[in-house]
């Protein structure tokens, strides 16, 4: 004969409370209801018993799975675990879990891994793929799904999304470095289908309008991606273009580890020929040679506000559309430095 699974009846009689007050105890959302102490009592009952949820069961009666899909564009950028993090953080809080999946830059491998999500019956889905005009955050819209984007957004604004105010950022890089004394800066740009290569070159020239250099004088390049690779190429040909750069403000933290490839093949040194500006602030940027000036994005603060977020879009789906815009900083370390002569 084999156990039967420990049910609510179980762990109230072993608690010696009420079947509805250990509903209320498993219910994250409801378990302010009961005192701590009788809270206490039910978990460690229930612990002790073995009782798991029945989640089948759960969804059939609320309509709510209680899980939101997250994708990503590649897992083993640095930047996404600090927002992951801060999404599940989030989540749990509110009784939520996340499944991750790992997806690429191909528009048909996210649309198969978002329709099997969505055959998992998760409550809502949070982006970090989206693409300035996205056709699948469209249909994700179009199919009354909840959607909130992450770190990147799109541009028709039908989605809500969490971002750094690229603006802020790239304004904040360039200041530091006319204030250094150059006066030769160039951008090495993300991609420009991608709202985080499109801001940034936005809130590049515009700090640079804003200055009292002459525009001419300010040079922009177009990475093919944010890889180290693609940093490199970017700075050996930019730096063929523009020969008398003395600074360049990049798209990512990959992309300026790239740029320091470029510049050790070249022959030259960081920041003594040339200086570079990161943007992220990825983990280990301090611990490189040179320690690698940079623009800080709050990642983990990106990570719980997408939470937030997207569980206010399931319980008010009529709510509005929001545009967070996180604060960067700067952060100054060894990669930037006065010009030459």
């Amino acid at each position: 004969m084999t156990n039967k699974n420990p049910t609510l009846s179980d762990v109230a009689r072993a608690s010696g409370v009420h079947f509805s007050t250990v509903s209320r105890v498993m219910n994250p959302e409801t378990r302010q209801m009961v005192s701590a102490e009788v809270a206490a009592r039910v978990l460690a009952e229930a612990g002790r018993l073995g009782y798991r949820p029945n989640r089948a069961a759960s969804t059939l009666v609320t309509r709510k799975s209680r899980i939101i899909g997250v994708v990503l564009p590649d897992i083993t950028n640095a930047v996404f675990p600090p927002i992951l993090l801060g999404i599940e953080e989030g989540l749990r809080k509110h009784g939520y879990l996340a499944i991750v999946a790992n997806v690429g830059a191909d528009e048909e491998e996210q649309l198969f891994v978002i329709n099997r999500l969505l055959g998992q019956q998760v409550d809502g889905l949070i982006l970090a793929t989206a693409r300035r005009h996205d056709p699948v955050i469209k249909m994700c819209i179009d199919q009354n799904v909840p959607v909130v984007t992450v770190n990147r957004s799109d541009e028709t604004g039908i989605a809500s999304c969490v971002v750094s105010d690229d603006v802020v950022g790239m304004r904040l890089a360039v200041e530091h470095l006319l204030a250094l004394g150059h006066r030769h800066i160039a951008h090495i740009a993300g991609p420009e289908n991608l709202s985080t290569g499109h801001v940034r070159r936005l809130g590049f020239l515009a700090a640079i309008q804003a200055s009292e250099l002459d525009p001419s004088q300010a040079f922009v390049f177009e990475s093919s991606g944010y890889s180290r690779e693609c940093g490199k190429a970017a700075l050996l040909e930019l730096l063929r273009q523009s020969p008398q750069t003395t600074a360049v403000v990049t798209g990512s933290d990959l992309v300026a580890l790239g740029c320091y490839d470029a510049i050790r093949e070249l022959g030259l040194s960081c920041p003594e020929d040339i200086s570079v500006v990161g943007h992220n602030d990825m983990p280990y940027m301090d611990m490189i040679r040179p320690p690698l000036t940079t623009i800080r994005i709050r990642h983990h603060g990106i990570g719980t506000e997408a939470a937030r977020l997207i569980l206010q879009t399931i319980d008010s789906p009529d709510s509005s559309v929001l545009d967070v815009r996180l604060k960067p900083e700067l952060v100054v370390r060894e990669s930037t430095a006065a010009p030459r002569g």
